[in-house]
């Protein structure tokens, strides 16, 4: 530690006592200045602020939902006021609860990104308050570490933007009125459709009733249904280790359907709820219609709509990428035909997310990779937060993304389904050659973007849809070309290898599913997308667009 970073954790002082106890101490910063405190019983925390922590803690202990804790740590530094203890009260909760050594005790009603004095001067002293945190062996792994992790991502902790806030408070109010109707949100990749959801599992199950001092949403039945099951998985985890949520909370939608009725079901990612069309297991499938009294044709979203009192769904029209997906148009009938089964408006409100969080180019870069993948002739941009480039050489693409892996992590390789999947049977095969160089398919589906040996790997659709990378190194396959005589990209069905992707699916269909998948692949990077093209007059119609690294 140079003297710089052991000037900065100095700034800190941490305190350890029983709790609770007849004194913590005689300083008299204790009853009079703001200060940070920890909770906790070697298993759950409870993260707190005050100006007067010692009468705090009597507070606390007539509360018998803090009674399980034996210990309290005190957090004092001479630069705090009331503005960077909430501010810091709400950065630990966010990044104690994604580090995952304890359990959360807190309600997640108290986030907020609020800016104050000299805001950028504490955001950089924090980390030296983390790292004390972890030499006092109350935080585990480092921030850098966590910022990369998917329970960080989704944490229900995780500070909402303005956007998000709007909306979560508008469908809250919803929920509360209790109308019992179908809510419908919509959102493009990266606007946190799939956030926004778990913080409003955690909100409603901390929900507190001013007035009758009841939680009303805590018995009632309420669940997240996650279509992809790599992320499923990912949420399981983390859900273990949130106070008032649990693994069983998060479920596919046929485990709704075995589950009986409910009161209140979130969606993510509705687009990917099934029709009966190139799906797997389709007996399984037509026994939910059985058991629903539905006829043998009904969807999984009808089964939905069935079940759930109050069915809140995230959608992408534009993340479709396959024959057994939701198409808006047969999302929109469905739920017009539920609200007038329930005699209600024949229309739906929408809610719509636009804030880019996860896209440092933003909006604009979104709309500029849509435009391209669906020969929108746009003039050529570049993006001043974004690093946007297209490779001629694979040697070089594979090169740099060992390069970028080794400089800030999280970086995958990705590709469209142009080649077969040899090592589902062979696992010394490869799967992809390209220029000499030999590949292989991600060898798990279950959060395959963080296991062992995914960096040396060519992830799917499947695997990267609904993740978070810091750069992503997308291929473009021989499934996608570029036709110079007719001015336009379109799909070549004998080159795509996702059998039931493209069994029953007409060329109109495959050309959107294909070009969907792209536009989902290209938009999976924070910091930046770099291109391989693999048909040379594609390349070369996007080299129009992207600048060569």
């Amino acid at each position: 530690m140079n003297n710089s970073e052991a000037t900065k954790e100095n700034l800190y002082v941490i305190t350890n006592h029983k709790f609770p106890s007849d004194s913590y101490g005689e300083d008299d910063y204790l009853g009079n200045w703001p200060m940070l405190y920890i909770l906790e019983n070697g298993d759950k925390v409870y993260i707190g602020e005050s100006t007067n922590v010692a009468e705090r803690m009597k507070q606390h202990y007539n509360n018998k939902e803090k009674r399980e804790f034996n210990k309290v740590h005190f957090i004092y530094s001479g630069r705090f006021n009331q503005s960077v203890t909430f501010d810091y009260e709400s950065k630990l909760i966010q990044f104690v609860s994604a580090d995952g050594k304890y359990t959360i005790t807190n309600k997640n009603d108290g986030i907020a990104n609020k800016n104050y004095f000299s805001k950028p001067e504490y955001d950089e002293t924090f980390e030296a308050l983390w790292n004390k945190l972890r030499s006092y062996n109350l935080a585990e792994h480092t921030l850098e570490y966590i910022k990369n992790s998917e329970f960080y991502k989704y944490s229900p902790f995780k500070e909402l933007n303005k956007d998000q806030k709007i909306l979560a408070d508008d469908i809250i109010r919803e929920i509360r009125e209790g109308k019992e109707l179908p809510i419908v949100v919509e959102g493009r990749p990266g606007t946190g459709k799939t956030i926004v959801a778990v913080y409003l599992m955690k909100y409603l199950r901390d929900y507190e009733d001013e007035r009758t001092h009841r939680f009303p949403f805590r018995e009632k039945k309420m669940g997240l249904i996650i279509p992809q099951t790599s992320l499923r998985s990912t949420l399981k985890s983390l859900f273990k280790k949130i106070e008032g949520l649990a693994a069983k909370d998060v479920i596919g939608a046929s485990e709704a359907v075995k589950a009986g009725e409910w009161d209140i079901l979130f969606v993510d990612e509705a687009q990917k709820l099934q029709v009966r069309r190139s799906i797997v297991g389709y007996q399984a499938y037509d026994n939910n219609n059985k058991k629903l009294g539905l006829p043998s044709d009904a969807t999984e979203l009808d089964w939905i709509l069935k079940i759930s009192k109050t069915p809140v769904f995230f959608f992408d029209p534009d993340q479709l990428s396959g024959p057994s997906g939701t198409t808006i148009e047969v999302f929109q009938d469905k739920v017009k035909m539920e609200l007038s089964r329930r005699r209600r408006m024949t229309a739906y409100l929408t809610h719509f997310l636009r804030m880019q969080m996860r896209v440092k180019g933003g909006e604009e870069y979104i709309n500029y990779v849509n435009d391209i993948l669906h020969n929108v002739d746009v003039p050529r941009k570049t993006f001043d937060d974004y690093d946007f480039k297209i490779f001629t050489h694979f040697a070089n693409f594979n090169k740099e993304l060992y390069v970028k892996e080794k400089d800030m992590e999280l970086c995958r390789m990705l590709a469209g389904y142009a080649w077969e999947w040899k090592t589902k049977n062979d696992k010394a095969a490869y799967d992809i050659e390209i220029e000499g160089v030999k590949k292989r398919w991600n060898h798990c589906l279950n959060n395959w973007i963080n296991s062992d040996g995914a960096l040396d790997e060519v992830g799917c659709i499947h695997t990267s849809a609904g993740y978070d990378l810091n750069y992503a190194f997308v291929i473009l396959g021989n499934d996608i070309k570029y036709d110079d005589e007719k001015g336009r990209i379109y799909v070549d069905r004998s080159n795509y290898y996702d059998k039931r992707g493209k069994q029953s699916a007409s060329d109109e269909e495959l050309d959107l599913y294909i070009k969907n998948i792209y536009y989902v692949l290209m938009t999976r990077g924070i910091r930046g997308t770099y291109l391989y093209v693999c048909d040379e007059k594609l390349r070369n119609y996007f080299m129009k667009y992207v600048e060569e690294f």
